[in-house]
């Protein structure tokens, strides 16, 4: 099994959804990245998603925006994401990463070469925002190559003519964009959100992991009673964005509350 299916499969055997973050590297600068993927792991993160800084990051509200622009300002290129990427791996050997954001940088030099500089980086999927599935004939194949899951995303939009598109060379987990709309804004009401995650487990035997607009422990358990995991992101940049150099700290103690709350939430219902 891969880390990602190790990791799914380790939370469903505890009784708990997984806890999937998200930070974007290089942000306040590159060299303060590694100490706040370190308190992901230590707060209790399961699975850790690290952003590719992007000009035009069109899926991202405000606080991943300005985290791109920070992040760019620093200096940081595809080159220190790649590296931060591998000095993690030597960290933590167990810990799934993913690389998220957007075509640009990933397919620039072509797929073949981000896919081998991936999977020598110890990356083990990609998700890659704005490559539809009906055009991924290219990215997804080179990474599936380089034994890269390709995790794709599904949305309240997502009907069933177009979801077995969606699944199709999708692998990892299926990542569930709760709302019509960018990252960080607003959360979907909870009985949409159970009907959605009800409708793609039916379809698949990926894992189904629900994001955009999580934010607190409480908004974190609801989610993971009914999916298999959970995605948080807006809410730890906003944290690194506040306190910068000095986020470790915080981003952990942050994390051991979500952790704790996914912990205890399927227990309420035995």
């Amino acid at each position: 099994m891969s880390r990602i299916a190790d990791s799914f499969a380790a939370c469903a055997d505890a009784g708990r959804a997984a806890l999937v973050t998200f930070v974007t590297a290089g942000d306040p600068t590159p060299g303060d990245t590694a100490a706040i993927l370190d308190a992901l792991v230590e707060g209790g993160a399961d699975v850790v998603e690290l952003g590719m800084p992007f000009t035009d990051p069109m899926a991202d509200g405000p606080a991943i925006q300005k985290a791109n622009i920070r992040s760019l300002g620093a200096g940081t290129r595809t080159a220190d994401v790649l590296a931060i990427a591998t000095a993690f791996r030597v960290r933590h050997p167990h810990v799934p990463l993913v690389l998220m954001g957007y075509a640009n940088p990933m397919t620039v030099r072509g797929p073949e070469w981000f896919a081998e500089a991936a999977a020598q980086a110890g990356v083990d999927g990609v998700i890659c925002v704005d490559v539809p599935a009906e055009e991924d004939d290219a990215l997804g194949v080179a990474l599936r190559g380089k034994g890269i899951a390709s995790i794709r995303l599904a949305t309240p939009t997502s009907d069933a003519v177009r979801l077995p598109t969606i699944l199709t060379g999708a692998d990892g987990f299926l990542y569930y964009v709760s709302v019509a709309g960018i990252t960080g804004q607003q959360q979907a009401a909870q009985s949409s959100i159970e009907d959605a995650v009800a409708r793609l487990k039916a379809a698949t035997h990926l894992p189904v992991a629900v994001g955009f607009g999580v934010r607190t422990p409480e908004q974190a358990a609801a989610i993971g009673r009914v999916a298999d995991g959970v995605v948080v992101g807006s809410a730890i940049v906003d944290l690194v964005g506040e306190h910068g150099a000095n986020a470790p700290a915080p981003v952990r103690a942050y994390i051991q509350t979500l952790s704790s709350a996914l912990a205890d939430a399927r227990k309420e219902l035995a």
